[in-house]
């Protein structure tokens, strides 16, 4: 019987999508279950499952676009499956033999030991080619089935010349050039990063932040924090409960503008964004406001998770009312991070770095991070803008105040 494997909806208002990858070779055996293809839209990534056991036939090749609905594949299910052997390999390999290569039995016999004692010399071109399609250096050693004369001709002709030159030969320069096309979802994303340029009064404020007392919080509770919830505390919960706090004394850092009005939620969804494999993606915490911080550490860590194993929903991606980057944890400084529509604001955490600081008139040495918020000056007054960060410090370097919704507790309990 011949089943087919139709594209998915990923979205409501998604009509069409681009095939990324195909995970399973043309005309090769799948299993019930498999992953055997990337589907793209311009808001997330989907993966087509095998729904039944059988011999894949392609009918949409990579990079094509092709309508929702529409079939990108069937599967022949009359073919027999083994259980327990490899079901990967193109129908045209089944009749290709490993190497056999007469000579020394213990030095050139068997493959095994050369990938134990040589390390191969891989190029820049190759390291990102295999990057891109997340191989390691054993998966392309055993995708090699054969060596001829062309190789190992090369390898003779390299040593020989090593040898008798009496010095070891420089690197080849090369003058490769890699391209790719890019997906629907980086086309969509960049024509939204240029459309906030020319659409937005966008303007960037500072700070800085003490991180003193959040990571001995950090330091102190972890290992009980992780015994009680079984996940560990990181400092994007700490922001995230900040900034829902902040919001609720400038609401317009979590307003938008549609058409001719400023819509401001009473909630906080808050995006996290998230680099994956395939881009930037920016999963929402939905009603931030109402959440405890393990609650929000517990959705920010799964959601990041399937946001980077392509198990992420476009509804999961929809939404949010103010966004969180941290650049911090590639290395960043200091950067200016560029909105998400329809958002009016955007926080970007930074580095954490040890600098002399003055505390009570003494210089002290204190581990600091940078803070940005970049923000549409039509919607966000520069007060507003400026006492929202000033706020997120607050609590950010008093923490405790979180529990009192972002108040000093001695003022509570004086009423004033």
């Amino acid at each position: 019987m011949i089943v087919e494997v139709k594209i998915p909806s990923p979205g409501e208002s998604i009509t069409e999508v681009e095939i990324g990858r195909w995970m399973a070779e043309n005309g090769s055996l799948v299993r019930k279950g498999d992953e055997i293809a990337e589907v793209e839209s311009d808001k997330a990534t989907l993966v087509l499952v095998a729904d039944v056991s059988g011999r894949l036939t392609i009918s949409a090749g990579e990079g094509e676009s092709v309508a929702v609905g529409s079939v990108a594949c069937t599967i022949d299910t009359s073919v027999e499956v083994p259980d327990k052997e490899p079901v990967t390999e193109k129908p045209e390999d089944k009749t290709a033999q490993e190497p056999q290569v007469t000579g020394k039995p213990d030095s050139v016999n068997t493959l095994e030991p050369l990938k134990e004692k040589v390390q191969p010399k891989i190029t820049a071109v190759a390291k990102e080619m295999m990057k891109v399609h997340q191989l390691s250096v054993d998966e392309v050693l055993n995708g090699l089935r054969r060596i001829g004369r062309k190789e190992v001709e090369s390898v003779v002709n390299h040593t020989q010349s090593g040898a008798a030159s009496g010095i070891s030969q420089p690197p080849v320069m090369s003058r490769e050039v890699t391209r790719e096309r890019m997906t629907m979802l980086r086309r969509k994303l960049s024509e939204r990063l240029v459309a906030v340029k020319n659409e937005t009064a966008m303007l960037t404020t500072f700070n800085e932040v003490d991180m003193s007392f959040v990571m001995e919080i950090r330091k102190r509770t972890q290992q009980k924090f992780l015994e009680i919830h079984g996940f560990k505390l990181g400092f994007m919960s700490f922001f995230t409960k900040a900034v829902v706090l902040a919001a609720k004394d400038h609401p317009s850092v979590n307003s938008m503008i549609e058409g001719d009005e400023m819509v401001t939620p009473a909630y906080a969804d808050v995006g996290i964004a998230v680099q994956t494999p395939k881009g930037l993606m920016v999963p929402v915490v939905r009603n931030a406001e109402s959440k405890s911080l393990s609650q929000i550490e517990l959705e920010i860590k799964e959601l990041a998770e399937k946001a980077r194993n392509r198990k992420i929903t476009v509804a999961e991606l929809t939404g949010g009312t103010i966004t969180i980057t941290n650049g911090g944890v590639f290395g960043s400084l200091l950067s200016t991070p560029i909105l998400n529509p329809p958002q009016s604001a955007i926080l970007g955490m930074h580095n954490i770095v040890e600098r002399p600081v003055a505390v009570d008139g003494k210089v002290e040495i204190r581990p600091m991070m940078y803070i940005a918020l970049s923000y549409d000056h039509r919607v966000i007054d520069g007060k507003d803008s400026v006492g929202f960060l000033v706020k997120v410090k607050e609590l950010i370097e008093n923490p405790g105040r979180m529990v009192f919704g972002g108040k000093d507790p001695v003022d509570l309990l004086l009423g004033i």
